[in-house]
């Protein structure tokens, strides 16, 4: 309850101080002191330190699955307003309003990490996915941007309605006329109208974390969005509705796990063979890692396939290390002139850190060991086989992670092994500071695909 308060009411101190604060750096100084205390009150309460008690009417439940998971949201927030908060600054003149959205998206997150009911799942979904529409096209200049932010409403409020159909079909074929996520007392079976809404919910929550097929917004929106919110975008947000995905299906529809397994099964193969031979083709580095976020969720829907404890873990694994390592790519993106791959010909030695940097980045995303990424694939595919169903799909993910380092390698290749053009331009805003939050980010992959049990410790305290 600590997290769903502070960032609400940080949330709105952002938007009331946008009167007050002067100059552009103010409300980036108060957004990372908010995130910080946010974080520390999120471990509190890992604590049992908890500073608001209401009646919650059994509708949030706060395990330590879901505040380790907020502690790695804020933590990597805390990294991206560190690295990206003057590029925020620098998408338009409502700096505090920017920040003040993040905020509430945050509020949202943690909603989708404790929901204990149908209606605050709804309401954890809606409180990240509005702010995004308007972050989305706060770059009122940019036509790209626009068209981005009207398709993704338009896309976004249809699945809401296709969300919100699925709960009340749940709702009506539930003998407790209860939303609660643990009332459904299926006993293997499961009737009509709840095996419909339980549809209805899996393709509107596809929709949400980019899986194939409901993903044909991502390239688009990813792309025409501001760069620096795009970050945001495709790693903390993506990485709760998944959150929220496990929540709700162990909970609920956990005991009939063997009948709608093989819907998650298609989905997921779906999703990386998709994800990842369509960002093969791709020039710009962006929109490759826009088609490269759905091949990473394919591997995060092995946690909905397993649903067991290796599952779980490597959730956390992954959301952990998949935003680390894009926003920290994302950060050395927006420092280029040129987004395509030729931008980055040569980085490697005209930058030796960003550089360096970006190959640990990108070799976590590729999953080789020694990093964060390859023990966040390893937990997922151990899972899928502790299952005991669907080999096939663990092949295939192997498969696609095979293809994935393709498209990876092909940057490293050009920052390494090619010459900088004479138009290359020299990154810019290159600062000491930015070169060491970099080195602390690529530390923290390394470390956490050493030495893992320093983030599920808590999992488990």
């Amino acid at each position: 309850m600590n997290a769903i308060i502070t960032t609400a009411v940080w949330g709105v101190v952002m938007m009331f101080g946008g009167v007050f604060f002067k100059g552009k750096d103010t409300p980036r100084y108060a957004a990372i002191a908010g995130i910080i205390l946010v974080l520390i009150a999120n471990c509190l309460e890992m604590n049992d330190q908890v500073f608001f008690s209401p009646d919650l009417h059994r509708m949030f439940e706060f395990k330590p699955f879901g505040l380790l998971f907020n502690a790695v949201a804020f933590a990597c927030t805390l990294l991206y307003f560190l690295l990206n908060g003057r590029d925020v600054a620098r998408v338009g003149s409502n700096v505090s309003e920017y920040f003040a959205l993040i905020f509430f998206v945050l509020c949202g997150v943690s909603i989708a990490s404790s929901f204990n009911t149908l209606l605050t799942l709804f309401l954890g979904i809606e409180i990240m996915s509005i702010p995004l529409y308007i972050l989305t096209g706060s770059d009122k200049r940019n036509l790209k941007s626009n068209e981005a932010a009207l398709k993704y409403f338009l896309m976004g409020s249809f699945s809401t309605g296709i969300l919100l159909l699925g709960i009340a079909f749940i709702y009506g074929g539930n003998e407790l006329a209860s939303f609660n996520i643990n009332d459904l007392n299926l006993a293997g079976r499961m009737p009509a109208m709840i095996g419909v809404g339980m549809l209805l919910v899996l393709i509107a929550l596809a929709f949400k974390v980019s899986a194939a097929p409901f993903h044909f917004w991502t390239p688009d929106v990813y792309d025409g969005a501001p760069t620096v919110f795009t970050s945001f975008m495709a790693t903390i947000v993506k990485a709760a509705g998944f959150i929220a995905f496990l929540r709700l299906f162990s909970k609920s529809f956990g005991v009939l796990h063997e009948q709608w397994q093989i819907f998650i099964a298609i989905i997921t193969a779906a999703t990386l063979v998709i994800g990842n031979l369509t960002a093969v083709f791709q020039q710009s580095v962006k929109r490759m890692l826009a088609y490269s976020s759905i091949a990473q969720a394919g591997f995060m829907l092995f946690a909905i396939f397993a649903l067991n404890d290796d599952a779980r873990e490597g959730l956390i694994l992954y959301s952990a290390a998949y935003s680390l390592a894009t926003i920290g790519l994302f950060a050395i993106l927006i420092r280029l002139e040129d987004y395509t791959i030729e931008g980055f010909n040569g980085l490697g030695k005209r930058s030796p850190v960003l550089g360096v940097t970006a190959v640990i980045f990108l070799l976590s995303l590729t999953g080789v060991p020694g990093t964060a990424g390859f023990m966040g694939k390893f937990y997922m595919l151990m899972a899928a086989l502790k299952n005991g169903h669907h080999t096939w799909l663990v092949i295939t993910a192997v498969l696609m992670a095979a293809v994935s380092a393709y498209y990876y390698f092909r940057v490293i290749q050009a920052m390494f092994f090619r010459e900088a053009g004479t138009l290359s331009a020299e990154p810019r805003d290159i600062t000491p500071g930015f070169k060491l939050l970099l080195i602390v980010a690529a530390a923290l992959v390394i470390m956490i695909g050493l030495y893992p049990e320093m983030l599920l410790y808590w999992l488990h305290s």
